[in-house]
């Protein structure tokens, strides 16, 4: 089993977090730091530590907000993990509601030795349009950790933090920082762009289709933003979807001689299906070919998550024989049971067969 991502906000680390703020500010009582970041610690989870950790701080930084934000800023450089370093930005969002200007600057200073995206959601929720505007502004800075924060602290359904409904409403406030941003030369930026898309397609895929529509898919960052922003959509046959990545929609072929083996598996064994599929058309086919396995999950039940396999330009008559392999091991974000598990051939969004494995219990 890997460690849990939790460990990472470790009594070790917070000690650590202690003799560096005693190095910043004197009279730093970082015996008291370390007892109320560490007491209890070891049943909460990542965020629980992160947030036990900020009031820490706040329990032993100077009382007015400015200040602490002064000790803040010299410490983000180092702390040496990223993501412990969210814990600093997590006090702007819990403790700087009622300085705005001072906590926008702090942000856009701290996300770049980490993140801000859980903090500026405090202030998202309290002033939208207010912080949007700011953010607008963020999309175009020079520095790809602000730009970033531009697009992943407003989307509306950001995983590990709470939903913005305003924004799952209607995502229109947000499309000047999409538009800013949808040819961005960092990788790191694309990435939030396109999950951020792929979050508005769940409630307004037409709205975000339009948009892709909109932008020029020659344009190889951009191109990148869109096919990943569609991607559930894409999973799900939208007709729309395939039919702006040039996919055929529904696709007439026959799937062949699917093989599963083993049929029965412990955790850390690796599975291999293979299979045939043979077109049906008179006419060369586009296809994005996918797989499903319905993992069992600890009440008995299954709940399937889809797999990119491959994309292919299928012609008449022909047929392609296609393998993939998989090792079914733990994960920090995935738990396996043991049970009956499926695994299903998806192309173009319909499911056109497939086979079972059964993961015999540990041990």
């Amino acid at each position: 089993m890997p460690e849990p991502l939790k460990n990472w906000f470790n009594p070790a680390r917070f000690a650590a977090i202690g003799d560096l703020l005693a190095e910043l500010q004197p009279g730093f009582d970082r015996r008291e730091f370390v007892h109320r970041a560490t007491t209890g610690l070891e049943p909460l989870s990542i965020l629980g530590r992160m947030r036990q950790g900020t009031l820490a701080l706040r329990a032993t930084l100077p009382p007015p907000y400015r200040e602490a934000l002064a000790v803040l800023h010299r410490l983000a450089p180092r702390i040496d993990h990223p993501f412990v370093g969210i814990m600093l930005p997590d006090f702007v969002g819990q403790f700087g509601r009622d300085h705005f200007d001072e906590s926008m600057a702090a942000l856009h200073h701290l996300t770049r030795f980490s993140s801000g995206e859980l903090a500026i959601r405090e202030f998202l929720r309290r002033d939208l349009p207010r912080t949007l505007a700011v953010m607008e502004g963020w999309s175009r800075d020079e520095n790809e950790h602000v730009r970033r924060l531009a697009s992943e602290g407003c989307r509306p359904r950001l995983p590990w933090s709470f939903q913005l409904p305003a924004l799952i409403a209607d995502p229109s406030p947000v499309a000047p920082i999409l538009e800013t941003l949808r040819a961005d030369p960092s990788l790191y930026v694309r990435k939030s762009v396109a999950n951020h898309l792929n979050d508005i397609s769940k409630d307004h895929p037409a709205w975000m289709l339009a948009r892709l529509r909109a932008w020029d898919l020659t344009h190889p960052p951009t191109a990148w933003i869109a096919k990943r922003a569609a991607r559930t959509l894409l999973k799900a046959g939208d007709a729309g979807a395939l039919a702006l990545f040039n996919f055929t929609g529904r696709a007439r072929v026959k799937l062949d001689a699917f093989k599963l083996t083993p049929r029965r598996v412990k955790l850390g064994q690796r599975i291999e299906f293979n299979f045939t599929i043979r077109s049906l058309a008179t006419r060369s086919q586009r296809l994005a070919i996918d797989y499903l396995v319905h993992y069992v999950k600890a009440r008995g039940g299954t709940a399937p998550k889809v797999f990119k396999l491959r994309e292919l330009t299928l012609e008449p008559r022909t047929k392609v024989a296609l393998t993939k392999s998989q090792v079914i091991r733990d994960f920090t974000t995935r738990r396996h049971h043991p049970g009956r598990h499926r695994v299903e051939i998806q192309i173009n969004g319909e499911i056109c067969g497939g086979g079972d494995f059964v993961l015999g219990r540990a041990g």
